[in-house]
């Protein structure tokens, strides 16, 4: 059975099953879908740009770009679909950053490794006692 909680978009109280946003959200997220839809529909406008749609429609980006990552709106049909990477800024199709940024990140964590692997060898070393026999 489904729990109580509040809806992310209006604050609305409502027994939460799939979504975490109230029926009545679901319904104008589902018409601003259609909207969006059937605006790109058109032949004219099947290359037109996120903040071109966002003019056109009056459908919030953010609701767009929640379409484009769920793929109900897929960049394969519409060239110029893009969103804004997370970190920088620059218009990406799929995922949350842009290649750049990946691996910027993936180095920072690589070097970091490097460093912890460095330091615990180092910490094997001075942790090790020898004993010398001079009686012999």
């Amino acid at each position: 059975m489904g729990e109580l909680a509040n809806c992310s978009r209006c604050g609305a109280l409502f027994v939460k099953n799939i979504r975490d946003i109230c029926r009545d959200c679901y319904k104008k997220e589902e018409a601003d879908f259609e909207t969006v839809y059937s605006f790109l529909r058109k032949r004219e406008n099947r290359e037109a740009t996120l903040k071109e749609i966002v003019e056109a429609t009056g459908v919030d980006e953010d609701i767009i770009i929640k379409f484009i990552k769920e793929k109900r709106l897929r960049t394969s049909q519409f060239p110029k679909l893009a969103y804004p990477c997370e970190r920088c800024g620059v218009d990406i199709v799929r995922g949350k950053l842009c290649g750049k940024c990946s691996d910027e990140i993936l180095q920072g964590l690589s070097h970091q490794e490097m460093l912890e692997k460095k330091k615990k060898e180092k910490e094997k070393r001075t942790n090790i006692y020898y004993a010398i026999n001079r009686d012999k």
